[in-house]
């Protein structure tokens, strides 16, 4: 974790739709941090975690690129963001803009961000990867943080973002919302839990989302599509 708080070591920065979640659809802009502490095998942004691109940009240079283009909506994402120190001024800047805040976090590292929706999305075990044996441990040790999630949820708005893949179990789910359900300050509403699609392309998604939303409608839970996936492939900077 870095201890500079007056930069941000950032991936990208760009206008989009956000595609996953409760505002899907909503024109925001995504600020990606670089830097994480996971290695989830199907991640899709590699380029902020396994092998971390970026620049260090000064806060309130961010702060006035971020506003000036447009939408009031902002996703502080990864990566992992909350590793980052400056996350905390530069949240409470835009904040302090009228800026709505959603941050897309692992769940497994607190800090006193301001944001107005956690954008929880745990990590299972069929998130580990098979290689390099360093991380196999490394990221079992780190993923399941129900302490974390649990207290971020006590302070702020919160979705449960599930990845739902061919290896998914629904049992494990079920777990780790007991797991933090036994920590939290009153019960996890259904229509909080999320299950989105794992997938690239169009046809993963499908091939997953069936199983997803049967598990769904079992369980009271919500779907969540990859629309930016639908509307324009796996490319950065959408």
């Amino acid at each position: 974790m870095t201890t500079v708080s007056s930069r941000l070591y950032v991936t990208e920065v760009f206008t989009s739709v956000q595609g996953e979640g409760t505002l899907t659809g909503v024109p925001s802009v995504f600020v990606r941090m670089a830097g994480c502490n996971l290695r989830c095998a199907w991640c899709d942004t590699p380029y902020s975690s396994w092998s971390p691109e970026g620049t260090h940009i000064a806060i309130d240079a961010l702060v006035e690129d971020v506003l000036s283009r447009g939408p009031r909506h902002v996703v502080l994402t990864g990566g992992e963001p909350m590793l980052q120190a400056g996350l905390v001024p530069f949240s409470k800047k835009l904040a302090a803009r009228g800026i709505h805040i959603t941050v897309e976090t692992a769940g497994t590292v607190d800090a006193p961000v301001e944001m107005h929706l956690a954008s929880i999305s745990p990590k299972l075990s069929d998130s580990t990867p098979a290689q390099p044996a360093a991380w196999v441990k490394r990221h079992d040790d780190r993923r399941h943080r129900p302490d974390v999630a649990a207290a971020l949820m006590a302070r702020h708005d919160y979705q449960l973002k599930f990845v739902f893949g061919p290896h998914t179990r629904v049992p494990e789910i079920l777990a780790y919302l007991a797991d933090v359900q036994a920590l939290a300050s009153g019960p996890i509403p259904p229509e909080n839990v999320l299950l989105m699609p794992q997938g690239r392309d169009t046809a993963t998604l499908d091939h997953n989302l069936e199983r997803a939303v049967a598990t769904a409608i079992e369980h009271g839970w919500r779907i969540s599509d990859r629309l930016h996936v639908r509307l324009f492939g796996d490319t950065r900077g959408t």
